[in-house]
């Protein structure tokens, strides 16, 4: 398992993926200013950022594999009604 970041380099990270840095709805202060999300928060959010890309990417190659094996069905049959012939 990798180091999880911290600090500077978890904010350019974050700012990178998307990820939202301010803190949540409940850590605002009055003036509308809210804070940095703690470290913590910030790797959570970090973690479920990289993990979302990482399944997006994973579904496009199941997807590619699914349509290699049904074009590799359709020149079988092909093959198999040529070869009959």
């Amino acid at each position: 398992m990798s180091k999880l970041l911290q600090g500077e380099e978890l904010e350019k990270r974050c700012i990178e993926l998307g990820v939202d840095i301010q803190g949540g709805p409940r850590t605002q202060s009055v003036s509308g200013n809210s804070p940095r999300a703690s470290d913590f928060e910030l790797q959570r959010r970090l973690l479920e950022a990289e993990r979302s890309v990482r399944e997006s990417r994973l579904w496009l190659i199941a997807l590619i594999s699914a349509l290699a094996s049904v074009l590799s069905a359709a020149v079988a049959l092909v093959a198999l009604y040529y070869g009959r012939s």
